[in-house]
């Protein structure tokens, strides 16, 4: 299943590794030297339309992302939880 993150932009939630609040973030320098790294890198991808909220950490084909969003980690963590819980109802076999 997919996460939306913003700005059309999903994420598959299997490739999540971590969604993390902006503000916590920021505060410890390990967690800012990070994220400084990932931008150097070109890892950082920025999804949000206005002040950011959260960064979710997604790992694709073998390739480290860092996305910047503007939902926040709350709202992001309660949305994939309920992602999960659907997928309950998922028909394995069904095809067209």
């Amino acid at each position: 299943m997919y996460l939306h993150l913003g700005k059309n932009t999903a994420v598959d939630t299997d490739d999540i590794i971590a969604i993390l609040d902006m503000d916590n973030l920021t505060i410890a320098k390990n967690s800012r030297e990070f994220l400084r790294r990932a931008q150097n890198n070109g890892s950082v991808i920025t999804v949000a339309e206005d002040v950011p909220k959260s960064v979710v950490l997604v790992r694709q084909d073998h390739v480290n992302k860092v996305y910047i969003t503007n939902i926040s980690s709350r709202a992001l963590a309660g949305r994939a939880e309920r992602i999960n819980d659907y997928s309950a109802y998922a028909l394995p076999n069904f095809k067209f």
